[in-house]
């Protein structure tokens, strides 16, 4: 029999809920970012000895493309830094992740595949609506509705 979530607990699933929304758009729009970022280093390898590194405020100018060699970056490394972005930002997207399911009381398939929105690209913007979605069914049931007999 599948376990559903008490009827007190619904400020706080809204409030999770809320929160992994947020979590999962960010995450999702760094994992398209990363996603380009990553075709500027590894494609050009087919056919060159090295790819490309985003570079912020080197001399190349404010943003510029250059080659993954040692020494050619002069600036901030904005490949780096989309790729760090992207991890926090999947640690909030898996805490967020986790107190849902928890306060929902599903199992925890429906956490692993929900985690999974955070790696595979545009999944998580998919997935967000799916749970949204189911979220606000069972909160729905759990509301008594007006004219209801008490």
């Amino acid at each position: 029999m599948p376990r559903t979530p008490v009827a007190a607990d619904t400020g706080r699933i809204r409030s999770s809920l809320k929160a992994y929304q947020v979590f999962a758009y960010i995450t999702g729009v760094f994992l398209l970012i990363l996603v380009v970022e990553m075709g500027f280093k590894y494609l050009p390898l087919l056919w060159n000895d090295y790819g490309f590194i985003l570079e912020l405020g080197g001399t190349q100018g404010f943003i510029a493309l250059v080659p993954d060699i040692e020494g050619t970056i002069t600036g901030f490394n904005l490949s780096l830094g989309i790729t760090m972005a992207h991890g926090y930002c999947y640690v909030g997207y898996l805490i967020t992740d986790f107190l849902l399911v928890q306060r929902m009381r599903w199992k925890i398939t429906k956490f692993l595949a929900i985690a999974l929105g955070g790696v595979v690209p545009l999944l998580s913007f998919f997935m967000e609506s799916r749970v949204t979605r189911q979220v606000h069914q069972t909160l729905e049931s759990l509301t008594p509705k007006e004219g209801a007999a008490a």
